[in-house]
């Protein structure tokens, strides 16, 4: 298990929701970054996961990214053309250079990923708790992201690597695993298989007395296709780089926002889509 040498604490509607790490001791292999764990309904259940079995690189809430011009900022291993996933020692570190602002509700922080050495890109991160009912909250979080290499980069994905399907890299949510395999839908879709790669204002994720509603919050985020795995283990996500490379020039930001609606119970859709609407209005 990490240890945390650096926590802060999210408050919505009078109660902590989740805290952030912002410096964990963890494994190089493992991709250090900053990430929300635990995340918790408003009654207090818990709907993120770190370090599981499955995935050890699995940590909460974060933004990871496994090919950074050929730099690992998921964790784990890397999926490389024609020869599948490899051990390779190539993993990036995103360390936490400081908050900008740090309340009860939100934070901001800059951040640095490095890789061999290598300052490559700057981000800078806003984070915010906002209440939505009684049994609602939701968490914003929007990254922008800055080329500082000096060179050209872009963003792959083991998809775009060679391997159909696995478009995992951005915003990436790591739910708990339970005995049964969490629900999905979005919009107008149903079932895993349905709402994976779908481009939908959001996706929803329903497990035992919890739901979890992700919504694009921008017009760019929400041409990113979702990323989502259920009977494997349950994880949702926003692909950068799903069928192509995402290109970053020298000096290049980009920019994405995500909003998660976290609810006690199960919602249907029409409940699900109420609350996205009010969260992504607020």
């Amino acid at each position: 298990m990490s240890t945390a040498t650096a926590t802060t604490a999210l408050r919505a509607a009078g109660r902590t929701v989740a805290h952030c790490t912002t410096r964990p001791a963890l494994a190089a292999d493992h991709s250090p970054r900053p990430y929300l764990h635990p995340v918790t309904t408003l009654a207090g259940r818990t709907v993120t996961e770190v370090l599981p079995e499955d995935h050890v690189h699995h940590l909460g809430v974060s933004v990871a990214v496994p090919d950074v011009d050929g730099r690992n900022f998921w964790g784990g291993r890397t999926f490389v053309r024609g020869r599948g996933p490899v051990e390779l020692d190539n993993h990036g570190v995103q360390r936490h250079d400081g908050f900008k602002l740090c309340d009860p509700d939100g934070f901001v922080e800059e951040l640095s990923w490095t890789a061999g050495g290598e300052r490559l890109l700057a981000e800078h991160r806003t984070v915010a708790a906002v209440a939505l009912t009684d049994t609602a909250w939701a968490l914003d979080l929007t990254f922008s992201v800055a080329n500082v290499s000096g060179r050209d980069l872009s963003i792959g994905s083991p998809a775009t690597n060679g391997r159909p399907g696995a478009a995992y890299g951005g915003f990436f949510w790591r739910a708990p695993k339970e005995a049964a395999p969490p629900e999905v839908f979005g919009p107008g879709a149903d079932g895993e298989e349905a709402v994976h790669g779908a481009r939908a204002d959001w996706v929803a994720m329903c497990g035992d007395g919890w739901s979890l509603v992700f919504a694009g919050a921008t017009e760019t985020t929400r041409r990113d296709p979702w990323f989502v795995r259920a009977a494997e283990y349950p994880g949702v996500g926003s692909s950068l780089a799903y069928g192509e490379r995402l290109a970053v020039p020298a000096g290049g930001t980009f920019v994405r926002r995500v909003v998660t609606v976290v609810a006690d119970g199960r919602l249907d859709r029409d409940a699900a889509a109420a609350l996205v609407r009010r969260a992504v209005a607020s």
